[in-house]
């Protein structure tokens, strides 16, 4: 994989090397009317006057099973319906959405036959997992296609094999190479796997394979030979280096974003999902159909193997519950499977699962977007706080130390004022109450900067809303300023239409990039009422990290989470400045040990963006150090081959001033004698 340095270099330098990318033309920004001349912008910084602290939580993530999120993402299994939930048929068409992408979504089974139709057949009778186990006949065999290998690379998985007959065939499976021009030709097989042994019973057969090519288009065949049958339980196929079944290199750059925290399992999806059907052999859980979105549902990941993420992130874990077609009793007992001791019900299987500690996980979402009709078992307010209420005291009961999430809706639109009840009816059951927001891209007519600015302050405005909102329901009900419900965002981004990397699999732009750093400065300025907020969805869907099928990389919306995140401080001040030159975002804050301040600038302008800073009550030193993203075409891109967007740090001398490039964001950090 390729890791994204942060180098030391000029910023000049950096938006000599950035690149348009699309059919928008790279003079298409700078042939606009060029505006005035911009003299310096006075910013004061008044240290003195200090908001609430930046919670940590403030740079969370959120994960989902949608897309290529978790499975093609996340986990590094290869093999698509590997547990055989679509039947394997004759016509060979596995793709029914956006089938002429690189990332298709898969509808129908993606085994094809190998030999006569007749030699693959489905049997329903005992079957190893889920509802049907395929019968393959001596002679006959079945292949995945379209999987990605590396030239050199170890691949290891297994199978899981029974004889179908007195005589059983033995079993050949072999990674095949490629034909990239005819993808239907018989494809040159490798040296195959032999098995020999296969019994009356289901056996675990393990087998490894080195590619001896780099291709999109290799595949795994499973062969009977000989005049007896087999059965095929389940199938896995992994790259060697994968880390307790992720990928390796999705791994090393969720490490690098550095998120405090995870939200997971949704969503849309968890209103239809059953937790119960994720715990236990691996191999042996059901697979479904995704009950919110496209595609299968494998239940490779489920409760452990989430818990085990965040442990190897270490990140703090957040589950939301199942108040759709879920129940009380249901939620308690997933708390009971996280936290319980081993004479409750849940937390027996928990131990029985081979996890004898409790993982004490404190946060939960009670619920999500109940408030809408695309969630199963969604019901009208009156109804719902019931069943919030029901539902948190049941997993209260199972553990009094969690702390509840509360699902919201502030919109002034909505005529049923969902938040306004929820805070009214359920307020003594709740610590927070959740809200969500996502802007699309808005039209960019003859792409002006102004358009630019419009985007870039999209987020922003959506996070005052919210705010603001808030904080007249919460004023008029009494609940501010003595027992306030914070606001955690649990999901905010921009949303795109342009599905390049699977469902939902949007790619980010460097506008969206400064986008995202403007909605990250309002939650700087709102730290009274928003406590945490989580980026939807951190990889391939709507998400800052994007991967192939062997290779994964920083989309740009990565850069201001993880820069902020690192460099930017934790004691928000209070900012003057003119906002409307250049429509610029400033924002300060001090370092948790007080020793340093640094300073947030949004630039969505195509002119470099000149401040003079008036500091008071601290004395700044001149050695400082700037992290600037930058580039000439607010529609640059990055992909596999190329971060055309990424952060410039260099260590700079501060006088009073400072300069930014045109579209661009930074962070200036400056130590305090």
């Amino acid at each position: 994989m390729r890791f994204t340095p942060i180098v030391i270099l000029a910023a000049a330098l950096l938006l000599a090397t950035s690149q348009p990318t699309r059919a928008f033309a790279a003079d298409a920004v700078s042939n606009a009317k060029a505006p005035a001349p911009q003299g310096p912008t006075t910013v004061t910084i008044k240290t003195g006057e200090q908001r609430p602290d930046i919670h940590p939580f403030i740079y969370a993530q959120f994960i989902e099973h949608l897309g290529r999120c978790i499975y093609g993402g996340i986990w590094a299994e290869m093999l698509e319906d590997r547990k055989f939930y679509f039947p394997i048929e004759e016509k060979y068409a596995p793709y029914k959405s956006l089938e002429k992408t690189k990332f298709p979504v898969v509808g129908a089974s993606p085994w094809q036959i190998i030999g006569a139709a007749d030699g693959v057949t489905m049997t329903k009778e005992q079957p190893f997992v889920g509802e049907q186990t395929p019968q393959i006949a001596g002679g006959h065999g079945i292949r995945q296609r379209d999987l990605g290998v590396v030239d050199g690379k170890k691949y290891t998985g297994y199978v899981w094999l029974k004889s179908a007959a007195d005589n059983p065939a033995a079993v050949e499976v072999a990674l095949t190479a490629s034909n990239d021009v005819n993808r239907d030709a018989p494809a040159e097989r490798s040296a195959p796997h032999k098995i020999n042994d296969i019994t009356n019973d289901y056996k675990k057969y393990p087998f490894e394979f080195t590619a001896d090519e780099t291709t999109d288009h290799a595949n795994l065949e499973i062969n009977a030979v000989g005049d007896g049958g087999v059965l095929v339980g389940t199938v896995s196929l992994m790259p060697a280096d994968n880390v307790k079944g992720m990928r390796a290199d999705t791994l090393a750059l969720l490490k690098e974003l550095d998120a405090p925290m995870y939200r997971w399992p949704g969503g849309n999806f968890v209103s239809g999902y059953d937790w119960r059907d994720g715990i236990g052999d691996r191999d042996r859980r059901p697979p479904r159909k995704n009950p919110a979105w496209t595609g299968v549902e494998h239940n490779d990941v489920g409760l452990d193997e989430f818990l085990v993420f965040c442990q190897e992130l270490d990140t703090e874990p957040l589950i939301a519950v199942n108040t759709g077609f879920g129940d009380d009793y249901s939620a308690a007992q997933e708390v009971d499977y996280c936290n319980g001791s081993a004479d409750t019900i849940g937390g027996a299987w928990r131990v029985k699962n081979g996890h004898a500690e409790p993982y004490g996980v404190k946060y939960w979402c009670v619920g999500n977007e109940m408030f809408g009709n695309w969630q199963l078992g969604y019901m009208a307010l009156p109804q719902y706080a019931q069943k919030h209420n029901l539902v948190s005291k049941a997993m209260l009961k199972a553990d009094p130390s969690l702390e509840l999430i509360g699902v919201g809706n502030f919109d002034p639109k909505d005529q049923t004022k969902w938040t306004e009840g929820m805070l009214k009816d359920c307020h003594e059951h709740m610590d927070f109450i959740s809200e969500h927001f996502y802007r699309g891209r808005t039209p960019w007519g003859e792409k002006t900067p102004e358009d630019v600015s419009q985007h870039v302050a999209m987020l922003k405005e959506e996070v005052k809303k919210k705010a603001d909102g808030h904080r007249d329901i919460q004023q008029r009900q009494g609940l501010l300023p003595d027992r306030a419900i914070p606001i955690v965002m649990d999901e905010w981004n921009y949303w795109h239409n342009d599905y390049v990397y699977g469902e939902l699999g949007c790619e980010y732009d460097l506008a969206d990039a400064l986008g995202v750093a403007a909605g990250l400065h309002e939650f700087f300025r709102n730290t009274d009422i928003i406590r945490m907020a989580h980026y939807a969805q951190t990889v391939n869907v709507i998400g800052c990290i994007k991967t192939t099928k062997t290779d994964a990389f920083f989309d740009t919306t990565a850069y201001p989470l993880m820069l902020y995140r690192k460099h930017f401080g934790t004691k928000p001040v209070a900012v003057d400045f003119d906002s409307t030159s250049q429509n610029l975002d400033v924002v300060a804050a001090l370092s948790e040990d007080g020793k340093s301040l640094t300073i947030g600038v949004v630039n969505p302008s195509s002119e470099p963006a000149k401040l003079d800073f008036k500091v008071d009550g601290v004395d700044p030193g001149k050695a400082a150090t700037q992290w600037i993203v930058a580039g000439k075409d607010p529609r640059a891109t990055n992909d596999v081959d190329n971060d055309r967007i990424k952060a410039v740090e260099s260590a700079v001398e501060f006088d009073g001033d400072w300069e930014l490039p045109g579209f661009s964001f930074g962070i200036l950090s400056i130590p305090l004698k």
